[in-house]
């Protein structure tokens, strides 16, 4: 319907909706999408109110503004909610950091490989640290070497996003997933995002229905069991020594 918009801050970010449109001409397209033409505002104004919608100014620049007859509410509500999914299948990437030292042992390198290789696979980043102590830090090749094989070995899901530096006694390089993995990371998002939408209120993730109250029941099972043992119902059991 025709409804005045006004701003108390003097403006609105918002597209122009009817009255505050300002043209004196328009060129105007119909709510099922066809074009009606060019035609005084005025004019407009009543075809949007004889539909009981808005006129909005979807391109001011144009000459003359090209408006659209349309459910200005409805419209924002659907932008509201596209950009609300659109955040939800956001990938929030996280900076793990991984130590090695120069002396590491085999095993322990492997391990965190497969750990620093799981993380990547998920969308996220990893800065691998090597951390000198004592005389080691006068064999920097060494540190670099190690830097170089975590490179290679994760090569598949990696990329070096920042190659390797020095920071006092400490040398590091960040690895990023690569586009492939960057990629399917965000679809599981979008997925996980989707079902979650469609999940019906109230079930479990799992899929199973919500358990029983733990109380249900209690009272009669109460009862069968002071049945069995002989006992007045409610009638307090001594405890043994």
């Amino acid at each position: 319907m025709i409804r005045e918009q006004r701003s108390s801050r003097g403006g609105s970010r918002d597209q122009r909706t009817n009255r505050r449109i300002r043209a004196r001409e328009v060129r105007v397209v119909g709510s099922d999408g066809g074009q009606l033409g060019v035609m005084p505002l005025e004019a407009a104004l009543e075809m949007a109110r004889a539909e009981g919608l808005d006129l909005v100014e979807i391109s001011p620049m144009a000459s003359p503004p090209v408006c659209k007859i349309m459910d200005y509410g409805k419209f924002k509500y659907e932008e509201k909610k596209k950009a609300s999914e659109a955040k939800r299948a956001q990938v929030t990437v996280l900076l793990k950091e991984v130590k090695l030292r120069p002396k590491t042992e085999e095993h322990d390198y492997e391990f965190k490989v497969r750990n620093t290789r799981r993380f990547i696979e998920d969308g996220n980043k990893a800065k691998v640290v090597i951390q000198f102590r004592g005389r080691e830090i006068t064999h920097k090749e060494q540190g670099t070497a190690i830097l170089e094989d975590v490179a290679k070995d994760l090569k598949e899901v990696a990329v070096v996003e920042q190659p390797p530096r020095m920071e006092g006694r400490l040398m590091f390089m960040i690895l990023a997933p690569t586009p492939k993995i960057a990629q399917r990371a965000r679809e599981q998002a979008r997925q996980a995002a989707m079902a979650k939408r469609q999940q019906p209120p109230g079930e479990k993730e799992a899929g199973g229905k919500p358990a029983a109250p733990a109380a249900a029941g209690a009272p009669a099972a109460q009862k069968q069991g002071e049945a069995r043992e002989g006992q007045p119902a409610g009638e307090t059991q001594p405890a043994s020594t």
